[in-house]
């Protein structure tokens, strides 16, 4: 099919009509009502205003031929008035004495128009031809005048009025469909431009687009679209990223488990070889756990909208104290739990359990956390994880450690991806903090490091605005 009508071959369905179509209808269409009711509105003040004006003129041409001495006239014959003009038959009188016809016009009838006793207009109809009469009686009743016109006449006079009106109107309409046409296109001429600007942008083009030359009715649409570039830039960068972090860290365990694995090839006997296995599988571990790290990463950067979720503090210190219990039994270490943990259970929450993230994200922050106090701190260390209520309705949550702590230039640099404290002697890869800061920009926590107070070594302390708790799923 071809024309404005035709149906798109792929969906099977007519385009939707363009905006400038759209509005071309609809002002066009606005304008042919208006157009006509201003036109029959015309028509019938025409109309009634000729009729007012000719009905003044045979009252007046009645009362003229009343005033003249008409009862003089003889009464033997009927005079006639001598036609002066062609038009004067589309306007006919009558003179009547005592029901004795003695003057008309020409094309008069003999017979009278309208009854003699009846006065004033009235509308007839006298062989094929409609005339609107006005009779008058003088003389004490002896005298009657009537005196009728045409009603073509008049609608011939209304039709001439209505031509002078209507000529200059359907000359000017097709000049109005021309400017309305011309004032849309200019109109929507920013869409036009803003269109092909997107449509003639390349793929990783995530500048934003220019909203100072777009009308205010486009300037919400450009910015929106903008923050779409935005977010999609942030995404490709986020992808790159994620892909060079995990080339970049991935490779190192990747050659550490194959050179054990070489090594466990070529041991001369079994103590070697168990040993060489050992280290593959540690491998396999570090290098899961990075990956689970960087996955978890690129989530939370992918992520556009923040869930409007809260969860239970409690339920999920207790269930990650279960899972992180054993670590710490194996390195000799105390994990203390003031969040109803599953080795030690007490209600030191009170009104503060719930935290405005989701479950699953509480648990990765509070892991990280966790796991990086354990991590870096030396057997046989404390650490302690309490939740406090503070000022203001807010609640924190606290991360203690009895280890050697951070110097304050690494404090200021914790967030960022892939930095390790060097000297630290402990695999990792850097990510944990980058994962904590993230979650806690997303959900509006703050997160705050320094010096524990009762056991000496780092102190993370993650705080929010307390919501209620009714929200939590029991």
């Amino acid at each position: 099919m071809s024309g404005p009508h035709r149906v798109n071959t792929a969906t099977g369905r007519r385009p939707a009509r363009s905006v400038q179509q759209r509005l071309m209808v609809a002002v066009l269409s606005i304008v042919l009502v208006v157009w006509g009711f201003a036109f029959v509105a015309t028509w019938y003040d025409t109309e009634h205003e000729v009729g007012e004006l000719l009905d003044a003129h045979l009252s007046l041409a009645a009362t003229l031929l009343l005033s003249q001495p008409l009862d003089a006239l003889p009464h033997a014959q009927v005079r006639e008035l001598p036609n002066l003009h062609d038009d004067q038959r589309r306007v006919v009188m009558q003179v009547w004495h005592d029901d004795q016809l003695v003057l008309k016009s020409v094309a008069a009838p003999h017979a009278p128009m309208v009854s003699r006793g009846q006065a004033g207009f009235a509308q007839v109809r006298i062989g094929q031809v409609d005339w609107r009469v006005f009779s008058v009686s003088g003389y004490d009743g002896h005298v009657v005048v009537q005196v009728a016109e045409q009603v073509k006449s008049r609608r011939d006079v209304v039709l001439a009025n209505l031509r002078s009106v209507a000529y200059p109107m359907f000359i000017a309409l097709p000049l109005l469909v021309m400017g309305v046409w011309m004032a849309v296109r200019h109109a929507l001429r920013p869409l036009y431009d803003l269109g092909q600007r997107v449509t003639q942008r390349s793929p990783d083009d995530s500048a934003p687009l220019p909203d100072g030359e777009v009308p205010a009715e486009v300037q919400a649409l450009v910015g929106a679209l903008n923050r779409l570039f935005g977010r999609m830039a942030r995404m490709i960068e986020s992808e790159r990223r994620f892909t060079a972090d995990a080339a970049h860290e991935l490779r190192t365990p990747l050659a550490a488990v194959r050179m054990q694995a070489q090594v466990a090839q070529g041991a001369l006997d079994d103590a070697e070889r168990d040993t060489a296995l050992a280290a593959v599988v540690q491998g396999c571990d570090r290098a899961a756990h990075l990956v689970d790290q960087l996955l978890q990463l690129a989530r939370l950067e992918n992520q556009v909208d923040v869930a409007e979720s809260v969860c239970s503090v409690r339920a999920v210190a207790r269930s990650l104290g279960a899972d992180l219990s054993g670590v710490a039994e194996q390195r000799g270490q105390e994990l203390r739990w003031s969040c109803g943990g599953a080795r030690e259970v007490t209600e030191a929450f009170g009104d503060v359990d719930t935290c405005p993230l989701p479950e699953g994200l509480l648990r990765i922050l509070l892991r990280n956390l966790v796991d990086n106090a354990l991590r870096y701190s030396p057997a046989g260390a404390k650490v302690h994880v309490s939740c406090l209520a503070l000022p203001e309705k807010r609640a924190s949550l606290c991360i203690e450690d009895s280890g050697p702590g951070l110097p304050p230039d690494a404090v200021q640099r914790l967030g960022e991806r892939f930095f390790r404290v060097v000297g630290s002697g402990q695999p990792g890869s850097g990510l944990g903090w980058s994962i904590v800061r993230r979650i806690a920009a997303q959900y509006g926590l703050g997160v705050s490091v320094g010096r524990s107070q009762a056991l000496g070594g780092l102190s993370v302390t993650v705080s929010w605005v307390q919501v209620d708790s009714e929200r939590v799923e029991a």
